[in-house]
């Protein structure tokens, strides 16, 4: 089901004036350590060997006196006076690094001052006459609103800031909000006329926590970004873009198919009408979206208009509404436009090649290979074919990736010819340069089977192309996994295995064998009888008993046993033959060898 969020700024013009004039708050920074110099030090008391410390060399002398040293330290300058404490002294003993007490640490903690800004209100022309488009909250307490004619506004508070409105940045800053939610919320994201965004939550909402976590989130985002935000979900854009707008709450989650109760005590302004269809709603007595409910489509749409049938179908979800997302630019993207339109393959594949050889020049300036290509192809009559294709590394090879793109031909269906095409790699990775030292040097280089794996897999599907990789476990049907193709396994265990394993083993019936660690003689297996001419085994596999408690003590003895044709299986028997807790004794058919 389709969830829509809108997402509400009503003083995006002004909070965005306020934020480019928020001060920095951050800490001044320290002035670096002057320390003093001496021009004159004198003499050093350290040799340039090393050994002694300074001061210590009034130990070497002990003939002088006290008085005297004391005499020739005074001549010294004072950074080279040794102090008093090591005069007599060879060494000193260093301060013990743990008793040492560490220096406290200085907690910067800044003053926030607050701010007070002057009422602004915004000044915009609207046909021929300058009018207030925009009024912060200090100048509406002043009698300033939206709709006053700016001279009207001037005479009335003459010291007011009046600025020109800025329409361009404001719209700048809705676009990179779009494609900021396009990046990191949903692929399907909007702007709303002037004043807003809207939001396709369809499939991935349970990727944010949920849509009410996703709203207060967003809400959350908003505030720390200095701007005032109201969001409301529903069903339809119309829905979600009136309450978040005439709702009572900052936050709206209208439950599914509510609605048309949601959206009944709603004023007739909240569904995009136009200025005419709203005064001939009053001159009507419509006041609330619950009045137009009863009321038959024909004489409604006689009284207010078809555009008002449309905005009431539209929000009820009666008709379509459809968004259309936020491209992200930075998607590398081809275009091509024919004077002619084509239909035959070979054209198709000369525009694919042409295209693949524009699209690889912007990969390699980004330094990035394809993942993914989608080929879109406009047909004469307005519709699109679209095809596309995938890889299994990054990769900007031409010749690969035409190869791929040809096994999608017989997909298009051109009609009355192809016009124009797009080709786009929507999913790209860093793609550094090959390292080729190896081969060069004549050593063995190893295939990368990335190539053949793609090929593969665009004719039977991705998800049947695989490799078997082992696991840590002993029961055999948990020992292997399957991964990526491209990736080599890690070392298998050297305890035989069948080339064919079963996913779950199957039961055998009427077994005859001696217990307890013969293999089967005689076994009935999906309605055959087998007879047994030689077996090996048993191999015991124990449960794993940190999983379940029916497995602490489960055991399974595995044979491996030829029948008089030839073949050769793989069974086992559930426990050890003299505890009944290990198993019920009954055999299984696990897997076949050959």
């Amino acid at each position: 089901m389709r969830r829509v969020v809108s997402l509400f700024l009503p003083n995006l013009a002004i909070e965005r004036l306020r934020r480019l004039e928020r001060p920095d708050t951050r800490p001044p920074e320290r002035p670096a350590l002057q320390l003093p110099v001496d021009d004159d030090p004198g003499a050093c008391s350290v040799p340039r060997g090393g050994g002694w410390r300074p001061g210590a060399r009034w130990a070497r002398t002990s003939a002088q006196s006290r008085e005297e040293v004391e005499a020739q330290i005074a001549l010294l300058p004072v950074h080279a006076q040794p102090p008093m404490r090591e005069l007599g002294r060879r060494s000193e003993a260093a301060s013990h690094p743990y008793k040492a007490q560490a220096p406290a640490l200085r907690v910067v903690t800044p003053v926030m001052i607050p701010v007070q800004h002057a009422p602004l209100a915004l000044v915009g022309k609207v046909g021929r006459r300058e009018e207030i488009v925009a009024a912060c909250t200090g100048a509406q307490a002043l009698g300033i609103h939206s709709g006053m004619a700016a001279t009207h506004a001037r005479a009335l508070v003459s010291d007011l800031d009046f600025r020109p409105v800025e329409p361009e940045a404001d719209a700048a800053l809705l676009d990179r909000l779009a494609l900021l939610a396009v990046r990191r919320w949903s692929p399907i994201a909007a702007v709303t006329p002037a004043d807003g965004l809207w939001i396709d939550l369809a499939g991935c909402d349970h990727l944010h926590g949920g849509e009410e976590r996703f709203c207060r989130r967003l809400l959350a985002f908003c505030r720390r970004a200095g701007f005032t935000a109201r969001v409301a979900v529903a069903d339809t854009p119309g829905a979600a873009h009136a309450l978040a707008r005439f709702g009572k709450a900052d936050l709206t989650c209208v439950e599914p198919h509510g609605t048309v109760d949601a959206l009944s005590p709603l004023p007739i302004a909240a569904l995009r009408l136009t200025s005419t269809a709203l005064t001939a709603a009053r001159k009507f007595g419509f006041e609330r979206i619950a009045d137009l409910l009863p009321v038959a489509r024909g004489p409604l749409a006689r009284r207010l208009g078809l555009p008002t049938i449309t905005r009431l179908d539209q929000a009820l979800g009666g008709v379509a509404e459809p968004i259309t997302p936020r491209e992200d630019i930075e998607v590398p993207a081809v275009e091509r436009r024919l004077l002619e339109p084509i239909s035959t393959a070979e054209a198709i594949e000369q525009v694919m090649g042409d295209l693949l050889g524009d699209l690889v020049v912007l990969l390699q300036t980004k330094g990035v290979g394809a993942r993914s290509l989608r080929l879109t192809g406009m047909r004469v009559d307005g519709t699109e074919q679209i095809v596309a294709v995938g890889t299994s590394r990054p990769t900007r090879e031409v010749s690969h990736l035409l190869r791929l793109l040809k096994l999608r031909i017989e997909r298009i269906d051109p009609g009355m010819g192809l016009e124009q095409f797009q080709m786009v790699a929507p999913h790209t990775e860093p793609l550094d340069a090959v390292d080729l030292g190896a081969a060069l040097a004549g050593e063995t280089l190893v295939r990368d089977p990335a190539r053949l794996v793609d090929l593969i897999a665009g004719r039977i599907g991705m998800h049947s192309v695989f490799r078997i990789a082992p696991v840590e476990s002993h029961v055999p049907e948990r020992a292997v996994v399957k991964s990526d193709p491209n990736e080599l396994p890690g070392t298998w265990p050297e305890w035989k295995r069948p080339i064919r394993l079963f996913a779950h083993p199957e039961p055998l019936h009427r077994v005859i064998a001696l217990m307890p660690d013969q293999p089967p003689r005689r076994f009935e297996w999906r309605g055959a009888t087998y007879k047994v001419v030689g077996g090996d085994g048993p191999e015991r596999v124990h449960g794993e008993w940190w999983r379940r408690d029916a497995e602490v003590w489960a055991v399974r003895d595995y044979y491996r046993v030829e029948d008089e044709t030839g073949g050769r299986y793989w069974v086992f028997r559930r426990g050890d033959g003299f505890e009944d807790d290990t198993g019920d004794l009954s055999w299984w058919m696990h897997g076949v060898f050959g």
